[in-house]
């Protein structure tokens, strides 16, 4: 079974459209999927009640209780483990990042979520970890033009001295709209620019979990 943290110190920086998106994306593909919630506002267990059709499993947990989780997970025959971590608790974050395989880093493109970021990695490194940043709710550009925020960030992030993801996550209302009904940007809408750029996204982690 792969274990794969979702991290962020910032609140609304997208980590559970990311964590959903992940595990919808691997149940549609024949993974045995379970996302652990341990954010106590269980935004992603909240996203997967909305749910009307079969998807990925989902429990609300805690750090403390994760190690008895991924082990009566891989009893229970599941293929991957999502945790979404909390923003703020550092014991709990500590407690998923060790258990992990991959840890997501997911970044905003501002100065505070850069900020958030340095520590953050600083944790996925000590732990020896295998970690990864993803920058997400970035603006869209125009006439193929980066806008400055998005430049900015692209220039900082190698300082966090992990691999960034060759994939930026744009804000685009498809995420949000497929998350109101538990669905994946694919599921909403399979044709659209949203589920094109998730999609490559998420294949290009699936390279990050080989050994």
């Amino acid at each position: 079974m792969r274990t794969i943290s979702i991290m962020s110190r910032k609140g609304g920086s997208g980590k559970t459209t990311l964590t959903v998106h992940m595990a919808i994306n691997a149940y549609l593909r024949g993974e045995h999927v379970l996302i652990a919630d341990i954010d106590p506002q269980a935004s992603s267990a909240d996203v997967l009640k909305a749910r009307k059709i079969e998807g990925p499993g989902w429990t609300t947990s805690s750090g403390s209780k994760l190690f008895a989780l991924q082990t009566s997970s891989v009893r229970a025959g599941f293929s991957r483990l999502i945790i979404d971590t909390p923003p703020q608790n550092e014991d709990e974050i500590l407690q998923a990042v060790v258990l992990s395989d991959l840890v997501i880093l997911v970044v905003r493109p501002t100065f505070l979520d850069m900020a958030a970021a340095v520590r953050s990695a600083s944790i996925i490194r000590q732990l020896n970890r295998r970690g990864l940043i993803v920058l997400n709710q970035a603006p869209v550009g125009r006439e193929g033009i980066e806008p400055p925020q998005v430049v900015r960030a692209m220039e900082a992030l190698p300082l966090l001295n992990l691999p960034i993801a060759p994939v930026i996550i744009r804000s685009r209302a498809a995420y949000q709209t497929g998350l109101a009904t538990g669905r994946s940007a694919e599921e909403f809408d399979s044709k659209s620019t949203a589920a094109a750029e998730m999609g490559e996204l998420l294949a290009y982690i699936e390279t990050q979990l080989k050994p």
